[in-house]
């Protein structure tokens, strides 16, 4: 009997993120879950992550999510029964946000957010980098598929004000030691990949196929 996997994007990415895992076909059946546009700006995580989990059809699935993804299927595992879920980039409790994103969160800078740069991205991207961001524009086109000017905001809003205090059971984490968004050094109990960034999905794409394997 295939293990079902179901796998949740970054914030705003797409499902193509996950393009370079390599996992056995005859052990495992992939399921990718792209974003949902939130009913209104003020649908609650909870609520949002309820309709989510309507679409996993299988029993006791594990969880994959990376960056808000990890946070999201975190949110999905307190409705539906898992077999494991799994972080990727991602953070277990509000405590591993770095302070910038907590000062953010308390002086409500986030609302600068320029949600319209990737909603436009690739004017925004030939205006701030030149006739050399082409090449660039191509990955955020492919990869930041989700630019619904109701979405950006609400998901940015609740990476910040994810309440969660202390970890989930059967959870497990990993994370790069050079990811610039959630810095190794606020991440407790994980699973290290040397040199991995925050998108280390795309370029550590085989190590973390392995360790999946040997995890799940």
């Amino acid at each position: 009997m295939k293990t079902h996997l179901y796998f949740v994007p970054g914030l705003a990415a797409s499902i193509d993120i996950f393009e370079y895992l390599e996992l056995p076909k005859e052990t495992y059946e992939i399921h990718y879950l792209d974003w949902l546009i939130p009913l209104s700006e003020n649908e609650t995580l909870e609520d949002y992550a309820a309709r989510m989990c309507k679409r996993i059809q299988h029993d006791n699935p594990v969880l994959i999510g990376v960056s808000f993804g990890g946070i999201m299927v975190q949110e999905m595992s307190k409705i539906v029964p898992t077999r494991k879920t799994i972080l990727i980039s991602s953070v277990k409790t509000k405590y591993e946000l770095p302070r910038r994103l907590q000062i953010a969160r308390t002086t409500k800078a986030y609302k600068l957010f320029p949600t319209k740069a990737i909603v436009n991205i690739e004017s925004f991207a030939k205006y701030a980098f030149g006739s050399m961001a082409q090449k660039r524009i191509d990955l955020y086109r492919k990869y930041l598929s989700m630019r619904d000017e109701i979405y950006l905001p609400w998901a940015v809003y609740h990476v910040l004000h994810w309440q969660q205090e202390t970890p989930l059971p059967n959870i497990i984490h990993i994370h790069g030691d050079a990811d610039g968004v959630f810095p190794i050094k606020h991440i407790k109990n994980c699973t290290i990949i040397e040199g991995g960034t925050h998108v280390m999905i795309l370029n550590k794409a085989k190590k973390i196929s392995e360790l999946l394997m040997a995890i799940i």
